[in-house]
This record gives C-alpha cells, sequence and structure tokens, in this order.
C-alpha cells in the first residue's frame, strides 16, 4: 500500500483579509473530494476565552461545523508566549497526521506561523531571573535597561528598541542564561515535512475599507461591555491579553486617557498598521503562493492539495 502524504497547508494573510472563511471553503472542498480537513489557529489573540468580539473570532456557524484548534484555550490572565503556542500548534499539527486529516493553519501572526513550520529554537526561560528582571524593569524603567544590555551585548541593543521592557528583560534573561542572545530570527527552513503555503492578496485599498468597518461593528456588537466584563475576569493582570489591538483602546478610554471617538481610530489606525507588518513580513517569505482573496481561491487551493494527495498515492 502506498505511503499517503497528508501535507500541512498553511492560510497567510493581513487582518480583514478572510483567512477564515478561506479555511473553511478549502476544508469543505477538500471533503468534497474525500479528504478530510481541520483549521489550526495560529492567531495568537484567538487562545483567550471571551475575547470575541475585538479579535473578530469565528462564530460556531462561521466556522462551518469544521473542527479548529487552538481557540478558547486560556484564560485572559495567562500569557501565550511564541515558544508555548509553537509547542501547541505542532502538537494539533501533529494529530491531525496521525488521524489522516489535513491541517490548514490559519492566522495572522506571522512570527506565530514562521516559529511553527520553521526550524525555530527558543532558548529556554528560569521564572526567577525574569522576575527579578521585571522587578528592575518597574523599579528603573526600559530605558535604563536598554543601557545595561548595550553595556553588555551592543549588537543586541541597537535591534531592541529602548521603550520596549519585554524585549529587553528577554534578551538580559537570556544572556544570563546562555551567554548570549541573537535578535535576528531564523531563516525560512521548514521543520515540517511536506508544508505548503498560500498567501491572500488584497489591495490596500479594499484592506483598510475593511478593517474601518470590522472596527465599526466591533463597537456596534458591543466592544465596549465586552472589556468591562473581562476586566472583571483579570483583563488588566493578562500581560498578553490587556495589549491586544481594541482592548488596549478601549481599557485607555475606560481609564479616561481617550475619548471613544479616540478609542475607536486609534484602534482603527493601529490595526492598519499591523496589517502592513503582517503583509511585510509575509512577502519576504518566498514560499507563499499568492492568490486573490475570497473563499473563491479555496477552488485553487484545494486543486493544489489533493494533486499532493493523489501523488503521494501514485494516481
Amino acid at each position: 500500500m502506498p505511503h499517503v502524504i497528508i501535507p500541512v497547508v498553511a492560510l497567510n494573510g493581513p487582518t480583514a483579509s478572510g483567512k477564515t472563511a478561506v479555511a473553511v471553503a478549502l476544508a469543505h472542498a477538500l471533503g468534497a473530494g474525500g479528504i478530510e480537513a481541520e483549521v489550526v489557529n495560529a492567531d495568537s489573540m484567538l487562545v483567550y476565552r471571551g475575547m470575541d468580539i475585538g479579535t473578530a473570532k469565528p462564530t460556531p456557524a462561521e466556522r462551518g461545523g469544521v473542527p479548529h484548534h487552538l481557540i478558547d484555550i486560556m484564560d485572559v490572565t495567562q500569557s501565550a508566549s511564541v515558544a508555548d503556542f509553537q509547542a501547541l500548534a505542532r502538537a494539533a499539527i501533529a494529530d491531525c497526521r496521525t488521524r489522516g486529516v489535513v491541517p490548514l493553519l490559519a492566522g495572522g501572526s506571522a512570527l506565530y506561523v514562521h516559529a511553527i513550520l520553521d526550524d525555530f529554537v527558543f532558548p529556554g526561560t528560569d521564572p526567577a531571573v525574569r522576575a527579578r528582571l521585571e522587578g528592575e524593569l518597574a523599579e528603573v524603567g526600559a530605558p535604563e535597561l536598554h543601557r545595561r544590555l548595550a553595556s553588555v551585548a551592543p549588537e543586541t541593543a541597537e535591534g531592541i528598541l529602548p521603550g520596549n521592557g519585554r524585549r529587553i528583560v528577554r534578551a538580559l534573561e537570556v544572556i544570563e542564561l546562555t551567554g548570549s542572545f541573537r535578535s535576528t530570527l531564523p531563516g525560512w527552513e521548514y521543520a515540517l515535512d511536506d508544508v505548503v503555503q498560500f498567501g491572500l492578496e488584497v489591495s490596500r485599498e479594499v484592506l483598510d475599507a475593511r478593517i474601518e468597518a470590522r472596527v465599526e461593528r466591533m463597537w456596534a456588537d458591543g466592544l465596549v461591555a465586552e472589556v468591562e466584563r473581562l476586566v472583571g475576569q483579570g483583563l488588566r493582570e493578562g500581560r498578553t491579553a490587556s495589549r491586544a489591538l481594541g482592548y488596549r483602546q478601549v481599557l485607555a478610554l475606560m481609564d479616561g486617557e481617550l475619548t471613544e471617538a479616540e478609542a475607536k481610530q486609534a484602534t482603527v489606525t493601529g490595526t492598519r498598521k499591523f496589517s502592513r507588518k503582517q503583509l511585510g513580513w509575509f512577502r519576504r517569505d518566498p514560499r507563499i503562493t499568492w492568490l486573490p482573496a475570497g473563499p473563491e481561491s479555496a477552488a485553487s487551493m484545494a486543486s493544489a492539495v489533493r494533486g499532493i494527495v493523489a501523488g503521494a498515492r501514485g494516481e
């Protein structure tokens, strides 16, 4: 009996490019041809329970009956590091492949997709060292720690902004534990077998309009009430969840730092900047095949995936 290849299919694209709809359409298209597929979330904010409106988390109806992994698995007080997410996603991918199911990796967190698919090794961490450095960060501030970093690792310090306390603390922690820190990311080298990547192409004008419409819809759907409820569940204590786009701006609104109009506009502006950053990252990956965004592109993707599976079967 010939060996059957179960490829990993990655759907890339910036925020509001329609990845969820395409992933679901692709799963259905593959299913119609006898190939089962499930979605593995690669968006760092969809892991949080209760963060639904501001993350544009797909509803059960939008998931179209397709199983989705790594959604609603953490409380807002927890922190999902890239290393943690890598391990969780790779386990979900391995589970799918063991069952003969094609995993569809979908999400806008470019760093997370890179870490999941590629040869991406994370240095260890030490809670005691991290806690001590975070205490110093709170006491003396990021610029002072950045000066310390520059004195022990000038090249590393050059690649980190003086105000980025989290990255400065992480760099100092790794240097203390290992003696060095590499601020550059690994190259494009798959750690998983049989990966095929697609990108969803959307014009800047269309993307900008979609983002503005999405933010308006979030406010209309009750984003402010959602944040107020999550504050009662510890949102402010969550180092990662509280910094999410939309949530950070609503917290500023609640604290009187922004008006509602300013918070809404800041969310639109921040999301547009983030989408450009995402797209720039994805564009640097030469392994991605770009297709026009929309459910209709699922047919082209399904054809490619069927070709891989059929080729392995000798069909």
